[in-house]
């Protein structure tokens, strides 16, 4: 299994793809980070928001997508920007009609450190251990990035099973759309006139 993990955040977008299964080494497929400016509008940060991240799930084609489940911080200004992003990965997944599931914070440390309480090192190291590689993912929204992805794959069994069941339901909403969309794509009368 293929998963994309998604650390959602305004400025700094992680993105981490990981391969395997419950039970087996577990294999690095893509990290990195969509950024967009602080200054920028916001509709122009969600809109490179969506336009990384579609592209990396066209590029890297994940069987699910893992999200940060966001929770409630003191900087309301924070939590807003994020759950902004998060809905922008979460919708991008539905559009292609793959399975998205959210995860805590807490659950996606307690996964990869066995500490739900684990601060941001100790998940580096151990993402950078379990998926044996040679530096540790910079910054850390990459490296939580991939600890949502583990996350999500070893969470296995019966949760995968639920995605699966799901996505029938997902990829039928995704086509609607897209059928939705073209069908008034074609129905826009064409500006201006024609030339004769």
């Amino acid at each position: 299994m293929r998963v994309m993990g998604v650390d959602p955040g305004l400025t700094r977008c992680g993105v981490g793809v990981v391969e395997g299964v419950p039970g087996k080494r577990l294999h690095l497929v893509h990290v990195s980070v969509v950024r967009t400016a602080p200054d920028d509008d916001i509709a122009l940060r969600l809109l490179g928001i969506e336009t990384g991240i579609e592209a990396l799930v066209d590029e890297l084609r994940p069987d699910a997508v893992a999200v940060e489940r966001v929770f409630s911080q003191h900087n309301v200004r924070t939590v807003m920007g994020t759950a902004q992003a998060a809905g922008v990965a979460i919708l991008v997944a539905a559009r292609r009609g793959l399975p998205v599931t959210l995860h805590t914070p807490s659950e996606a440390k307690a996964a990869v450190t066995g500490n739900g309480r684990a601060d941001k090192a100790q998940v580096t190291r151990m993402v950078t251990r379990l998926l044996s590689l040679d530096a540790p993912p910079k910054p850390a929204d990459a490296a939580d990035a991939l600890a949502l992805a583990i996350c999500h794959v070893w969470r296995g069994g019966a949760q995968q099973r639920l995605a699966h069941a799901q996505r029938s339901r997902i990829e039928e909403a995704a086509r609607a759309e897209r059928e939705r969309l073209a069908a008034r794509a074609d129905a826009t009368p064409t500006r201006g006139g024609t030339s004769e």
